[in-house]
């Protein structure tokens, strides 16, 4: 039985209802609970949560899901702190022992103490940003992709607790111009591919 750890890093805040976050995190929620073969526990950023108690969803899961819009090209500040929380209290505590160097030698080994290996993570994000300002010469972006620019830093901090990454999906127009069944119809075909 394959145990999956769904997190929806989205909140309302402003004019940011989180709408689409919602409907990603409960369409994943129900894919995986209607298959026989998974295991499924869930967390909602911007409803009340213990950290002792997300830490050991972190210990139990197999794989972790995460679901984020992307706020002023960063984490939403609800997401973050919950990041923030969790991971200082899984600190010698199932989600990291130490940074990994030594004191012997402290030059080398650093974000090598993640205590989650052997466990993989999915990332998804929306973004009012258009696919094409991260592709087009010219564009926003310069040609950088959402793993390799924007989300780079959340990606290091998944290797620096042990996780290895899977898989991501980003979302691209989702304010202006999106076709939320076509985006959720893709995102099924996704998590078909990608998950065993």
């Amino acid at each position: 039985m394959k145990k999956i750890f769904i997190i929806n890093g989205g909140h309302p805040f402003a004019h940011s209802g989180g709408r689409f976050n919602e409907i990603l995190f409960n369409t994943t929620i129900s894919h995986f609970t209607s298959q026989e073969g998974y295991t499924v526990k869930s967390t909602g950023v911007g409803e009340n949560y213990d950290a002792k108690e997300e830490v050991e969803k972190y210990k139990w899961a197999d794989l972790i899901i995460y679901h984020t819009p992307i706020w002023w090209f960063q984490l939403p500040f609800g997401f973050k702190k919950y990041i923030d929380e969790v991971f200082t209290e899984g600190h010698q505590n199932g989600i990291y022992k130490s940074d990994g160097r030594s004191r012997k030698n402290p030059a080398i080994n650093y974000g090598t103490g993640g205590l989650l290996k052997g466990k993989k993570y999915i990332l998804t994000t929306s973004w009012n940003a258009p696919k094409e300002a991260f592709t087009l010469e010219g564009e926003f972006f310069g040609q950088t992709s959402v793993d390799d620019g924007v989300m780079f830093g959340f990606h290091r901090m998944n290797a620096f607790a042990g996780l290895e990454r899977l898989s991501t999906h980003h979302f691209h127009d989702i304010e202006k111009n999106a076709d939320v069944p076509a985006e959720l119809k893709n995102y099924i075909n996704f998590l078909k591919e990608s998950v065993n």
